[in-house]
């Protein structure tokens, strides 16, 4: 039934949208065709042993996410790729210049997204350069890894494959969260309940594996993480309230002013409060990409409501499973409703 549902999306298209969908294809192809079986790499002499190590973590992650997180990981990065490239996708997120809304496009079987990806760099660029055209302020991120929600077995890939323990271990329970539970076309829901499963999955992997210096210096930079992101979305809220004030007798170029000063305020907040000491945060590098609505709007899907699931899990004390289906229980609501039930 899915392929043939795709097939008919694919035939009902403008060919633009065909396009799209076909590199799509293609690129999910080439990454499964690809991968290897860790149990082979791990048996293969030739396998670098810094590989092998970071195999053999995974597998400990697997595990912990199965019988101690309650989360689907049965099946799941049994196998290996090797992109021999930077991330696996690039992803463009888009919002008109006057609002922090991000645009959004709709998918077969998934609903509504805030973002579209490529698996090209120049395909990305080139969709940027037209939404550019017709006046949107556009974001373009590399990301490394992302779930195909269980239609496919997804593989280890090499753009995620070598980071620190903690933020692999993040990772993967972040997206295997997208497997557990996925609502169609509720982005901000979808993204924070999965950040706020990955990051407490991983305190508690590092807790239950004795690496407790690892645990603190984890919880530094998540501190540094959320004071920024905190800040990136007052800038973004700061910006909506200015957007809706601005008298209709400013010209476009008055208003764009306007934009740049609160975007200037935001750079010089951020290095006040730079965390460089405690955390590898780097805000002078964050701030060589655009900074826009559009780069604004993608944070805001990511971290918006994160403190809405962690008064979540407090309130059952911790216990995941309750906290689970606690979130279950929202399925049935609007997106507008789960935003009132988390607290925003």
């Amino acid at each position: 039934m899915k392929p043939l549902l795709l097939a008919f999306t694919f035939f009902s298209c403008s060919c633009s949208t065909l396009r799209f969908y076909s590199q799509a294809a293609s690129g999910q192809i080439q990454m499964l065709s690809r991968a290897r079986p860790v149990g082979q790499l791990l048996a293969d002499p030739k396998v670098k042993p810094h590989l092998k190590q970071k195999l053999t973590t995974v597998a400990d992650i697997l595990h912990f996410a199965e019988t101690t997180l309650q989360l689907p990981a049965k099946g799941q990065y049994c196998g290996y790729t090797d992109l021999r490239r930077a991330h696996a996708v690039w992803v463009v997120f888009a919002a008109p210049e006057f609002s922090t809304q991000p645009k959004k496009w709709r998918y077969p079987l998934v609903g509504q997204l805030a973002y579209r990806g490529f698996f090209k760099a120049a395909e990305a660029q080139q969709e940027a350069a037209k939404l550019q055209a017709q006046g949107y302020d556009v974001f373009v991120a590399g990301v490394d890894a992302y779930s195909t929600l269980g239609f496919f077995r997804d593989p280890l890939l090499s753009t995620f494959i070598g980071r620190d323990d903690a933020d692999l271990a993040e990772l993967i329970f972040h997206e295997l969260t997208h497997q557990r539970l996925y609502l169609q076309g509720d982005t901000h829901f979808n993204e924070a309940y999965a950040t706020a499963s990955g990051q407490e999955g991983a305190r508690r992997w590092l807790h239950a594996r004795g690496r407790l210096k690892e645990l603190s210096q984890y919880e530094r930079e998540l501190k540094a993480e959320r004071d920024f992101t905190t800040l990136a979305l007052q800038t973004r809220a700061e910006l909506e309230a200015l957007y809706q004030s601005q008298p209709t007798t400013l010209n476009s170029e008055q208003r764009q002013q306007q934009k740049a000063g609160v975007f200037a305020r935001f750079h010089q907040r951020a290095i006040s409060q730079d965390h460089r000491k405690t955390s590898s945060m780097q805000i002078d590098r964050w701030f060589k990409k655009p900074v826009n609505n559009a780069r604004l709007a993608s944070l805001s899907a990511y971290y918006d409501l994160v403190p809405g699931f962690e008064v979540l899990l407090k309130q059952q004390s911790g216990d995941l499973e309750k906290f689970h289906a606690q979130v279950l229980s929202m399925k049935s609501l609007t997106p507008i409703e789960r935003q009132q039930k988390l607290g925003k």
